[in-house]
C-alpha cells in the first residue's frame, strides 16, 4: 500500500510538471518485479518500464530464477539508452554496466543523465566491429564472467557474438531478424562498416535468422529458451544453468514479428505486412552459416 500511495503522488507530481515520469515507471517496475511468479513461464513475466517490448520483465523474472555469478552487463546498440534492455535491470538492480553506441551526441546524452552519476554504468562511444569488439571489453575492464550480455546492432550481431572471447556471459540476448524465418541458418554477409539503411533503404535486411543465432550458441555453450512476445529478442543461457527451464528448438521457439518498420525509398514508414517485408528483400545475399554459402533471402 506504501508504493501505490507514492505512485499517486508522482502522478499528482507529475501532472503539476514537478517530476519526471521515470520515478514512475520505476515504481511501477518494481511492483511487478516483486510480483512475478517463478513458477510459470518467462513469457508470463514480461513487462515493459525501459526495454522496447516485455524484455525488462523476462530479465527479472531470469535473475531471480537463476544462479547469476556476476551482477554485471554489457549491452551495445543502445542509442541514448532511453529505451534498452537494461536501463531498469542498472536503475532497479544496481547492477554493473558497460553501454556501447556507435553515435557520439548519443553517448554523450547518456552521460549527462543523472543516472550516469547516480549508478556504476560506463557509456563508450565506438562502432562496434568484430575486429574491435574484444579490445573495447578489455580497455573498459570487462572480461571474465558477466551476468548478461544483450547484442542488438542491427547488422553484424551474428558476426560480433561469434568474435566475442573476453567476457563469459550467464544470459545473452540478441535480436533475431524474423523476416528471416526459422528454417534456414542465414545471416547478412560480414561488412565492417555494415549500416542497416544503407544496405537497403527498406532497413528490413540486417542481421541473422533464429536459426543461424542458435547454432552460434550451441557452439559457445548455450542453450536456447525462446523469444519474447514481440519475435525480436532471442534468450540464450550458458548450459550449466539454465535449471527447470525448458530447452526448445529454433522452429519451437520462433516468434514472428508482429511490428511494421519497413520504409520505402523516401524514408516513409510503409506498414508492409509479413509477406510484403520478406518480398522486399528478397534478392539480397545472405551467408548460410552452416555450410558457409551464399544464398538469397
Amino acid at each position: 500500500m506504501e508504493i501505490i500511495a507514492k505512485v499517486r503522488e508522482l502522478f499528482r507530481d507529475v501532472r503539476k510538471n514537478k517530476r519526471d515520469n521515470e520515478q514512475i515507471r520505476l515504481l511501477i517496475g518494481s511492483m511487478l518485479s516483486k510480483n512475478i511468479d517463478l513458477n510459470k513461464s518467462y513469457r508470463d513475466a514480461e513487462f515493459k518500464i525501459f526495454s522496447q517490448f516485455g524484455d525488462d520483465g523476462i530479465i527479472q523474472f531470469l535473475i531471480k530464477k537463476l544462479n547469476i555469478s556476476v551482477e554485471k552487463f554489457v549491452e551495445f546498440g543502445v542509442e541514448d539508452y532511453r529505451e534498452s534492455n537494461t536501463r531498469f535491470l542498472l536503475m532497479h538492480n544496481d547492477w554493473q554496466g558497460l553501454v556501447i553506441d556507435g553515435s557520439k551526441s548519443q553517448v554523450e546524452l547518456i552521460k549527462n543523465d543523472p543516472m550516469y552519476w547516480r549508478h556504476d554504468l560506463t557509456a563508450v562511444h565506438s562502432f562496434i566491429t568484430a575486429e574491435n569488439i574484444n579490445q573495447i571489453l578489455l580497455d573498459n575492464n570487462f572480461k571474465g564472467k558477466v551476468g548478461i550480455l544483450s547484442i542488438d546492432i542491427d547488422g553484424n550481431d551474428y558476426w560480433v557474438w561469434q568474435a566475442i572471447t573476453v567476457v563469459d556471459a550467464d544470459i545473452v540476448i540478441v535480436e533475431y531478424n524474423g523476416i528471416f524465418g526459422s528454417e534456414r541458418a542465414i545471416t547478412v554477409p560480414y561488412k565492417p562498416d555494415f549500416d542497416r539503411v544503407s544496405a537497403h533503404y527498406s532497413g528490413l535486411y540486417f542481421g541473422a535468422s533464429l536459426q543461424a543465432l542458435c547454432e552460434l550458441g550451441s557452439k559457445k555453450g548455450y542453450a536456447f529458451i525462446g523469444s519474447n512476445r514481440a519475435g525480436n529478442n532471442a534468450y540464450f543461457l550458458k548450459k550449466e544453468i539454465v535449471g527447470g527451464l525448458d530447452i526448445v528448438s529454433p522452429e519451437a521457439g520462433f516468434v514472428k514479428s508482429k511490428f511494421r518498420e519497413a520504409r520505402n525509398s523516401s524514408g516513409e514508414l510503409t506498414f508492409f505486412n509479413e509477406e510484403a517485408r520478406k518480398k522486399e528483400i528478397a534478392n539480397l545475399p545472405v551467408i548460410n552459416v552452416i555450410n558457409n554459402s551464399y544464398e538469397t533471402v
